[in-house]
């Protein structure tokens, strides 16, 4: 037995994919892009992707390098408000955060050490330690149980219960984002609102001390109101106040440049020229 293991990791995922927002909960291969793992030189790695063409899936484990502690019951982000089991989810706050992802390999560049993949759910910087061939005839179980899940499943595939809609002001902030940053993330915000508006702390919904709702969105947020089963997003914001993003010292804020053009173009998207405040922690 032995109270701690040694592991090095392989190499590194590079994608657009700087928060949680953007990587999603699984894989999405209807999205467009694609992923690059950058092998270590100096290993031989270069040597072990011998015979991998051919295979159209592998299998990447990863660690997830921005989590700092684990959670025995976590709050999965999709049904109801519910808290699970750890082990009976796949969420990343584990007591070894390990990640296991099906990804589709498109291509190999061997004497590089660089493999493109197709969408993946690993953010960029990722660490890899392994990477296995996906066998069709071993790996897929189409009849195995689905547990909590299958209820899950059939609720998503369902209409969706709510109707959303973007306020003249808040479809100029996103048409502006997307033109000049090549920032959209509103094709997931709504459809996390169409499902449900309500708080929920995974999906990062929270109400404000206004009394308007909010979702975070990575790096952005959208302020919106509920009535009834119709949802209105007010105005889309900034996730950080001006002072975090021109400070030097915190190096980990996506898409600095942008939000603070945007905080240049509006100081104040909900008009009270001052940072929302929120209940909670941001």
């Amino acid at each position: 037995m032995h109270d701690s293991l040694t592991l090095k990791p392989i190499g590194y995922i590079r994608t657009a994919q700087s928060v949680k927002f953007q990587a999603g909960h699984q894989p999405d291969e209807a999205r467009p892009g694609c992923s690059v793992l950058e092998l270590l030189p100096g290993h031989d790695y270069e040597l072990s992707l011998r015979d991998l063409e051919g295979f159209s899936r592998i299998w990447l484990l990863s660690w997830f390098h921005r989590n700092k502690a684990w959670r025995p019951l976590v709050l999965p982000p999709r049904g109801p408000k519910q808290r699970r089991g750890v082990f009976a989810t796949r969420s990343p706050h584990r007591p070894n955060p390990l990640g296991l992802t099906a990804t589709e390999l498109i291509s190999i560049d061997a004497k590089a050490g660089r493999l493109v993949l197709g969408p993946c759910d690993l953010l960029e910087g990722t660490p890899i330690f392994d990477i296995k061939p996906y066998l069709a005839g071993y790996d897929s179980f189409p009849d195995a149980g689905g547990g909590w899940t299958a209820e899950v499943d059939a609720a998503l595939a369902l209409p969706p219960v709510y109707t959303v809609a973007l306020t003249p002001l808040a479809e100029e902030q996103a048409e502006w984002l997307m033109l000049n940053w090549g920032v959209d993330f509103r094709p997931r915000m709504l459809a996390l609102l169409a499902r449900d508006p309500t708080l929920h702390r995974t999906r990062r919904i929270r109400r404000r001390k206004d009394g308007r709702m909010e979702i975070g969105c990575g790096a952005w947020r959208g302020t919106f109101v509920v009535d009834e089963k119709r949802v209105e997003i007010i105005s889309l914001d900034a996730a950080y106040p001006l002072n975090w993003i021109q400070d030097e010292a915190r190096t980990k804020i996506a898409d600095r440049e942008a939000q603070e053009a945007f905080l240049v173009q509006w100081p104040s998207s909900d008009g009270t020229g001052e940072t929302p405040e929120l209940d909670g922690a941001p």
